[in-house]
């Protein structure tokens, strides 16, 4: 299955958006915000696709929150490989 490039750049806008916003002790230690909720905002654009493939962006979308250094091309390439190529 492939993703729309427009839920793409959502997916990859909320996700800087909550790396950019990642502490590590309030999404432990609040009640109201954690790590899972900023997993499942940044998933809603392509709440759609296949479970496998979600569950791939799920870890990503984790390891890039958490780390966007050391794993944010690990996410671009994933979403290239699930988005459409340039000619559709």
């Amino acid at each position: 299955m492939t993703i729309p490039q427009e839920q793409v750049d959502d997916l990859l806008s909320r996700t800087a958006l909550a790396a950019l916003f990642y502490y590590p002790e309030i999404a432990v230690d609040d009640d109201g915000h954690n790590l899972q909720n900023d997993i499942a905002y940044c998933l809603e654009p392509v709440a759609g696709i296949a479970d496998e493939d979600a569950e791939r962006l799920r870890v990503v979308v984790w390891r890039v929150i958490t780390n966007p250094t050391a794993h944010r091309s690990e996410l671009l390439n994933l979403v290239i490989e699930l988005a459409p190529s340039p000619a559709e």
